[in-house]
């Protein structure tokens, strides 16, 4: 008994020991737990609070329509057309699943074109919405061994599981993706290619009133989608000057995978509609415009606010040297004409394209530049013409004849020959070699001087001045001296006037022609004639006009000036930049050596033996100019290249041009056949004195898009006195 009191009294005094340590125990935590709230609400509290009340600020730019182009008299020729469009921007924290149901509600109000969705997109899509079925493509033990591979990262792994999905999915499966379907996935296609904050469009052709109606009464629903005014490009002048012209990306395609890295380096972003080529590239900084910049505050990934930073403004717009009407006209000619030989194929059995440019000689401005081809369409399998002026400058061929003033001139400018020296013209008996001789003498010896030689176009005499240049002369059936230096000679000269080297043309991909690489002196006098290296027509328009300007090479350029963007539809803004003249280089030789050399051309045009007589000779312009042939060979067969190069007046030239025709003709039974080249020649510059002749009634402001000058007497003096001020 006494034993049972004390184990009570034992246990008695164990339990406030217990209860205590409890309290104790219970006392710290809640220590703990104030010390802690004080840490989080005293010290600490501003700075969660700040966090939790803190914002971000994304400032986004959105692209304006671009700058437009005008003709030289102000003719509007590129501009853009307004559309209504639907636009999606994402947020940050957006999800894919989200997207996908915006998409599907978006599809219930517009149509959209299924064309461009891809087998990888509706694959995407077919295990995003059949998840039960996707996860079991792959097994668990498929993954387990993928996961134990100690060279695959945790998002190897996932990346490599999902491919295995797609890869397992079945034509079947795929087959079960009905119409609606793919009218989901093309939307969704459009949502994903931007980035977040940044507008995509997703339809901006074809929308009509009743969709853009619809889409407007139901944004509350679509989170992330508008309506608004897009722009798309406008070549007013149908197939005029396209290639020239150039091509603007769509908003699907965005920058262009090989200028994508320049155009990021200048703040451009990924998804901008951009110049791809020719003038639209060329002048991409002055059209592009002034991006409108609008700043989203976004607070966990949602945005909060849009404040509009700046305004957008297009792009300034440019006004080109071109003259649109002669431009028209001319290309109206080349096809005019080479559909009349195209239709003999006997004659000319490859003849398919043809070149021609216009400049003034005296500022390198292009009035026209125009190039045809006859080729087969690849859809309906008819022939067609299409432009092809670019080949105007990136396209090169032997010129034949028209290099002659080049050749004499450089006789002259080496001291190798003077003005008005006589040399017989005769067949070149070189040892080793048949009898070279020229078009209109195979046996006879005839004395000429240099103008004779000019007019007549001899072979003859050119090979003889290709000889004394070389330090050696003609010795009948003897071999003729071997003298490679004497190619650096004439090509170095020949680039005094533009020939083989580049114009200064302000167009991308100008080719320089090719210069042949043997140096066995027979191709020397093949050179003097045209028929060794090749040139482009924009060379020969350069070339043309340097003998027309007294021997003053000028860059060419197809930009005159950059103005202000106006929405005044009558009128062009003010001036913020005009192209000046740009004299490259004068030739090293005198003005009595250029002044004979041009009355050369001169007699070319009016002499009953020139070359280009039977076409100009009742001109009521006063032209010069010179003609060319070359040989060149088509798939093995002999066929012509020919040229004609010119200027007017020939007192006080204002045009100059340059025709090239390739393979306009075989010989045939010893004729060769229509000369293309200079009926095109012959009506293109009528069509400019016309054109000039009419201007001089009624002729436009420079300054006014529809504005006419009525009084004939004042637009001639305007005429004259912008002559002068270009001079």
């Amino acid at each position: 008994m006494e034993r049972l009191k004390r184990n009570r009294r034992k246990r008695k005094t164990h339990v406030p020991v217990r209860m205590n340590l409890l309290f104790f125990a219970v006392f710290l935590l809640f220590s703990l737990l104030v010390l802690r709230l004080g840490l989080v609400q005293i010290v600490n509290g501003e700075s969660y609070k700040k966090e939790v009340e803190r914002t971000e600020d994304v400032v986004v730019n959105t692209g304006v329509p671009r700058g437009k182009m005008y003709d030289r008299y102000g003719n509007v020729i590129v501009d853009n057309v307004p559309l209504n469009a639907i636009t999606y921007t994402r947020a940050n924290n957006t999800k894919i699943e989200e997207m996908m149901e915006v998409a599907s509600k978006l599809s219930e109000y517009i149509e959209k074109d299924t064309k461009e969705v891809t087998e990888r997109d509706k694959k995407d899509y077919w295990l995003l919405n059949n998840k039960e079925q996707a996860d079991k493509k792959v097994s668990e033990e498929e993954i387990k061994k993928l996961q134990n591979n100690e060279d695959f990262s945790e998002d190897d792994v996932n990346a490599k599981v999902y491919q295995m999905r797609l890869d397992r999915i079945t034509k079947d499966e795929l087959a079960s993706l009905t119409e609606k379907d793919l009218e989901i996935i093309a939307i969704y296609r459009e949502f994903s290619s931007g980035y977040a904050l940044n507008p995509q469009i997703v339809k901006n052709e074809g929308v009509t009133p009743e969709e853009f109606a619809v889409v407007s009464e139901h944004l509350n629903e679509l989170p992330g989608i508008n309506t608004t005014t897009d722009w798309k490009r406008s070549y007013v002048f149908d197939d005029t000057l396209r290639t020239i012209l150039g091509n603007v990306s769509s908003s699907r395609e965005g920058l262009p995978k090989n200028l994508v890295d320049s155009y990021l380096a200048k703040d451009y972003n990924r998804n901008d509609r951009v110049g791809k080529s020719y003038v639209e590239l060329e002048y991409e900084d002055v059209l592009q415009g002034q991006k409108e910049q609008i700043k989203n505050v976004t607070k966990g990934g949602s945005v909060l606010e849009s404040v509009l930073v700046q305004e957008g403004q297009r792009g300034k717009d440019i006004v080109l040297t071109i003259d649109m009407e002669l431009q028209r006209e001319v290309e109206k000619i080349i096809e005019e004409e080479l559909r009349k030989q195209i239709v003999n194929r006997g004659e000319s059995p490859n003849l398919d394209r043809a070149y021609v440019v216009m400049i003034d000689p005296n500022t390198g401005e292009i009035l026209a530049m125009a190039g045809k081809q006859y080729v087969k369409n690849s859809e309906t399998g008819k022939y067609e013409m299409r432009d092809a002026a670019l080949g105007t400058f990136t396209s090169s061929y032997e010129v034949g004849s028209v290099v002659k003033g080049a050749t004499v001139l450089t006789g002259y400018m080496t001291g190798n020959l003077k003005p008005g020296e006589v040399l017989i013209d005769e067949p070149l008996k070189i040892k080793g070699t048949k009898p070279k001789s020229s078009w209109f003498n195979r046996y006879q010896r005839i004395p000429m001087s240099d103008l004779f030689a000019l007019e007549k176009s001899s072979n003859s005499y050119m090979w003889k001045v290709a000889l004394k240049v070389a330090g050696g002369q003609y010795v009948p059936n003897e071999p003729i001296v071997n003298n490679p230096e004497a190619f650096d000679i004439f090509r170095n000269h020949y680039a005094q006037f533009g020939l083989g080297v580049p114009t200064g043309i302000d167009l991308p991909g100008e080719s320089s022609g090719l210069t042949g690489t043997d140096t066995t002196p027979g191709f020397l006098l093949d050179l003097v004639i045209g028929q060794f290296d090749t040139y482009t027509t924009m060379q020969l328009a350069q070339y043309i006009s340097t003998i027309a300007n007294d021997g003053y090479r000028v860059e060419p350029h197809i930009m005159k000036e950059i103005r202000e963007p106006t929405n005044d539809l009558e009128s062009l803004g003010p001036i913020l930049f005009e192209k000046e003249t740009n004299v490259l280089n004068r030739i090293d030789a005198t003005q009595a050596q250029i002044e004979h050399v041009q009355k050369g051309f001169y007699r070319v045009y009016h002499s009953p033996d020139g070359t280009a007589y039977d076409q100009f000779k009742n001109a009521p312009y006063n032209a010069a100019g010179k003609s060319g042939t070359a040989e060149t060979y088509v798939d093995g067969e002999l066929n012509y290249n020919t040229t004609l190069i010119g200027y007017a007046p020939f007192d006080n030239p204002e045009v100059a041009y340059a025709t090239m025709v390739p393979a306009s003709h075989i010989q045939a039974s010893g004729v060769a056949d229509p000369y293309v080249n200079k009926y095109i020649s012959k009506r293109v510059m009528d069509k400019y004195f016309e054109l000039k002749k009419k201007r001089a009634e009624e002729v436009k402001d420079p300054t006014s898009v529809n504005k006419k000058v009525e009084n004939a007497e004042e637009a001639e003096e305007q005429m004259q006195e912008e002559r002068e001020q270009n001079n």
